[in-house]
């Protein structure tokens, strides 16, 4: 269980730079929309139904925005800077749609450091198969400060 564990912080803002980056690629499979929905009880026909997404002009379902940002949250809490950050800001443009059964390739880089607000601005961009960008943004994050 998550909870017993007992989870090494993330890096602290003075082990962080400028530049640094991961990438990470998630396929959006059914099981993830509807566990989405399941939560947030989000009964939007677009994002689960293809018949009713055949009638619009995406054509077929798309991928929640809010599922997008939770892949980058995600990222965020497990490896940049990690365990122990707080998101203090966020925002985020979509471009076109992600379509389901799609797979995005973001990207995270740090794009600045600030020592004195000790928070870190993320640049965010994610691409779907066809190399299109589907999510541009930037995150403000608090790294882990560890107890002295």
């Amino acid at each position: 269980m998550l909870l017993d564990k007992k989870r090494k912080l993330g890096k602290q803002l003075e082990e962080l730079s400028v530049g640094e980056s991961i990438q990470l690629t998630e396929k959006i499979e059914d099981k993830d929309l509807l566990l989405y929905l399941g939560i947030t009880n989000d009964n939007n026909p677009l994002y689960i139904q293809h018949d009713y997404a055949a009638q619009t002009t995406y054509e077929k379902p798309v991928v929640p925005t809010i599922m997008l940002i939770g892949i980058v949250t995600s990222a965020i809490s497990k490896y940049l800077p990690g365990a122990g950050s707080y998101i203090r800001e966020q925002t985020f443009q979509f471009p076109k749609p992600l379509y389901h059964y799609e797979t995005i390739q973001i990207q995270l880089i740090v794009e600045q450091i600030n020592l004195v607000d000790r928070e870190i601005i993320i640049k965010v961009e994610g691409t779907n198969d066809k190399e299109e960008i589907v999510l541009v943004g930037t995150v403000v994050a608090i790294p882990p400060i560890h107890p002295k």
